[in-house]
């Protein structure tokens, strides 16, 4: 049996759209009968990167059948030594599992720390690394508020990206944005494979009903249970770039056109408070609603009760090269799409087709792509079903597995190591 180590930033039990992703790949190549571990770096227990709750430091964890061993200690020092330090202290602890459990292959995962770590053990321990980029780091930095383009920072996390790019086996990439532009960095084409976002639906293609008393709780439906209007919502985090507060804008001129709308934020982030504040400025206030960060377990009651899923991205170096997860995730539970029309949407949305697109960063052509929506109530079954078809045929890890199999088996053959047996 084939066995692969998963080099992780961070992992369950934390939540983020990067251990849901984690979780999807480690549970479908299970499925597969590939033996996987992961292993995490020490920002684990520091709380992780968008995180929901705290870490633990225990050196082996297991969570929902997974087995997670983590890094132990913490770091310290000034910007870039710190770092080198977590890459030592994560390469010690892969090559301790190593001795122990012996996989075949390191599989490592952005961010460029974690695909460090994996080179230097790999060479060690003469084992392939496979190096999975999620988004450049660099620009998730400067989407998040918490770096500068072309600062100093930036051009050392895109110069270390470099190096360990240059350095794996394989390259796997989530979309084509980033695949494209590692091209023309001069990475050989055929160095790279695509591994999109994907949706495990025998966990999340099951359609909850709505819940007619929460609705009435959070002031979304009449006092007789039946909806007041049209549910516009947003699940996930309160990022900048999400342009939350494109929405909330272009909620005044929604309402004009469709009185009974309701906006539903579900989650929380940096944007919270800011947000919080814009909607209570709003001339439409009464008809938006924050409910806080809710159990990922039960984010299906919150899907149950939202109509029209939207995702008004800013245009951004970042949302132009990186897919989400959260439309897909929107699609799977038979609700229907509406996002700005930025790259990483572009991949995922035919307009018209599987959702709607509308021009980033304009409140108008939000409000104006939500109201046109609404008002065409016959065809949301043919949305909503065109766009669980995209997923079932495009983005269900139990078909999208099979691309890291292919992968594997390349690198393996490459060393003269252990094949992968065909997929089952």
């Amino acid at each position: 049996m084939l066995r692969v180590l998963h080099v992780l930033d961070h992992s369950l039990p934390l939540h983020s759209g990067y251990t849901f992703r984690t979780r999807a790949i480690m549970k479908a190549q299970q499925a597969t009968g590939v033996d996987v571990r992961g292993i995490t770096g020490i920002r684990q227990h520091q709380g992780g990167a968008a995180t929901t709750r705290p870490g633990t430091a225990a050196d082996r964890d297991e969570v929902d059948g997974l087995v997670f061993h983590r890094t132990p200690g913490e770091v310290s020092g000034p910007a870039g030594l710190r770092e080198w330090r977590e890459i030592a202290a994560l390469a010690r602890a892969i090559e301790q599992v190593c001795g122990e459990w012996r996989p075949d292959v390191l599989h490592a995962h952005s961010p460029a720390l974690c695909g460090m770590a994996a080179l230097r053990a790999g060479a060690r321990l003469c084992l392939p690394v496979v190096y999975e980029i999620r988004a450049f780091w660099e620009d998730a930095a400067v989407g998040n508020g918490t770096g500068r383009a072309g600062s100093l920072r930036y051009r050392l996390t895109r110069g270390l990206e470099n190096r360990v790019i240059a350095g794996a086996d394989a390259i796997v990439t989530i979309c084509a944005g980033l695949r494209d532009d590692l091209v023309a960095r001069g990475v050989a084409p055929g160095r790279i494979t695509l591994s999109p976002n994907g949706v495990d639906l025998s966990l999340f293609g099951a359609v909850a009903a709505p819940d007619p008393a929460l609705a009435a709780r959070l002031g979304l439906s009449a006092g007789d249970g039946t909806a007041s209007g049209p549910v516009i919502g947003f699940i996930g985090s309160f990022y900048d770039y999400e342009g939350l507060d494109v929405l909330i804008d272009a909620m005044p001129g929604l309402i004009a056109r469709q009185p009974g709308a309701r906006l539903l934020l579900v989650g929380g982030g940096p944007m919270d408070r800011a947000l919080r504040s814009q909607a209570a400025a709003s001339p439409v206030a009464d008809a938006i609603h924050f409910t806080g960060r809710v159990p990922h377990a039960e984010v299906e009651r919150w899907y149950a009760l939202m109509d029209i899923m939207a995702y008004p991205r800013k245009a951004s170096r970042l949302t132009d090269l990186v897919t989400p997860l959260k439309p897909l995730e929107a699609m799977a539970q038979g609700k229907i799409v509406a996002a700005s029309a930025v790259g990483g949407h572009a991949e995922l949305i035919a307009d018209g087709v599987n959702g709607v697109l509308f021009p980033p960063d304009s409140p108008a052509a939000c409000a104006s792509a939500l109201a046109e929506l609404a008002a065409r109530r016959d065809d949301w079954d043919r949305l909503r079903d065109q766009g669980r078809e995209h997923v079932r045929s495009h983005h269900d890890w139990s078909r999208n597995v099979s691309r890291y199999q292919a992968v594997y088996q390349t690198v393996l053959r490459a060393g003269n190591r252990q094949e992968l047996p065909d997929a089952a």
